[in-house]
């Protein structure tokens, strides 16, 4: 890839890839409450029209807890300290290939599309999407989904290191709104670059 001498301003459609991360229905009412559900569908018409491809980058863990992530935090998701009245949890709370993991119905894969299920943070970590990305010579990456500190930013970080070009589309990411706006405002601008729905559009000239 050429060395880029300014923020990226438009997009070759072939070196470009979509990647949505964790738009499932366990995480529906956070995606709705945000509304990242309608502007990624915007989104993904936009890409399926110039020929961008979509990767669909989704949790996925075995109900037995036995590829769950062995690493203890302070906390719960919610900030919530663990203690006798807020266990610790070893198992996820669905099963590999149940409805919860399913990609929104609104936000479907179609045929050709790629599905990559994970089990980290990180979409790269364990998966096939390096590979398959640098197999159709995909040089930029487009991010969305949620939540935004978490997965949006593991996966942002790996993908930086690996030397793809991210861009992360704001309006269409989701999570806490605290952490989202921190994220956008102080972290990413320093490592990818932002962006919302329409100027993505507009620079795939889709």
């Amino acid at each position: 890839m050429d060395r880029p001498t300014q923020p990226i301003t438009s997009y070759d459609p072939a070196r470009t890839a979509l990647v949505v991360f964790d738009m499932l229905e366990a995480y529906r009412p956070a995606i709705e409450e945000a509304g990242s559900h309608l502007t990624t569908a915007k989104l993904i018409a936009a890409c399926r029209s110039v020929g961008t491809p979509i990767f669909y980058a989704r949790a996925d863990h075995r109900i037995d807890g036995a590829d769950f992530a062995r690493s203890i935090a302070d906390t719960d998701s919610s900030f919530t300290p663990w203690g006798p009245e807020n266990p610790i949890k070893h198992n996820p709370p669905h099963d590999s290939g149940s409805p919860e993991y399913q990609v929104l119905a609104e936000l479907a894969p179609q045929p050709g599309d790629y599905d990559v299920p994970k089990h980290r943070w990180s979409a790269f970590h364990g998966t096939h999407l390096e590979v398959s990305l640098r197999s159709r010579g995909i040089e930029r990456i487009m991010l969305v989904g949620g939540s935004v500190h978490v997965g949006i930013a593991s996966t942002a970080y790996d993908a930086r290191d690996m030397d793809f070009q991210v861009t992360v589309v704001e309006d269409c990411c989701n999570g806490f709104l605290e952490q989202r706006e921190f994220f956008m405002r102080k972290v990413f601008p320093r490592m990818v670059n932002v962006r919302t729905l329409d100027q993505v559009v507009e620079a795939l000239g889709a």
